[in-house]
């Protein structure tokens, strides 16, 4: 018999994959929100850009910067986006921290098309350069900052937290975009080199999160 006006609520381990399934539906919400929040961000971009003027193929060349312009944030995006998504593979649990955390992830990504049209059209100029660098790093902020929000929810020794471990590749990203924040006031190409650079290294596939799942996996099979 229990005193009136208390409340017993059953427990659930989190413990592996075993989830309540209420903070599993608020998870998968999440997961699909950024998604959609993500591509809508990457539809905006792409509205941006405009066919060449003329009819030949020596018309492109006019279109061309902002194409790599695009195709440079195209991919940061799509880092993010597989970045995050294979985040929530390891993540048992989420709060409202979180939740305000991932929004502004959000609001940072969806800068990058506003930045992108920018500097498309001011190719080699400063301040387009600078604003492009600072969307990056804003970006680079919120998604650290989400990752810290996940990890003050999970013990040392989850599975989160052995897939993040001390994020030196995250780390350095945001310094190297700081550097080129600053370069870019003297030298915008070497600043748009450094921001490429970023990129590429991204583009290598990070096996922390993936070895991860798949020990898991193996453990449960």
């Amino acid at each position: 018999m229990r005193p009136a006006g208390v409340v017993v609520v059953s427990q659930v381990s989190f413990t592996g994959h075993s989830v309540c399934d209420a903070l599993a539906v608020t998870k998968g919400r999440l997961e699909a929100f950024t998604d959609a929040v993500i591509a809508i961000v990457m539809t905006i971009m792409v509205l941006d850009l405009r066919p060449p003027a003329g009819h030949g193929f020596g018309d492109l060349k006019h279109v061309l910067p902002r194409l790599l312009v695009y195709a440079l944030s195209f991919t940061f995006l799509a880092i993010y986006w597989n970045n995050h998504h294979h985040l929530m593979h390891v993540v048992e649990r989420i709060d409202g921290r979180v939740l305000w955390a991932n929004m502004g992830l959000l609001f940072a990504l969806s800068l990058t098309p506003a930045a992108t049209a920018w500097w498309g059209g001011h190719t080699g100029n400063t301040a387009p350069v600078v604003v492009y660098g600072l969307v990056l790093l804003l970006s680079a902020i919120a998604y650290f900052l989400l990752t810290r929000a996940l990890l003050a929810l999970h013990p040392p020794g989850s599975r989160l937290a052995t897939a993040i471990g001390s994020d030196v590749k995250g780390r350095l990203s945001a310094i190297a975009y700081v550097v080129g924040i600053v370069v870019a006031f003297f030298e915008p190409w070497v600043a748009i080199a450094i921001y490429v650079g970023v990129a590429v290294v991204w583009l290598v596939p990070d096996r922390r999160i993936t070895r991860v799942i798949e020990r898991g996996d193996r453990a449960e099979s």
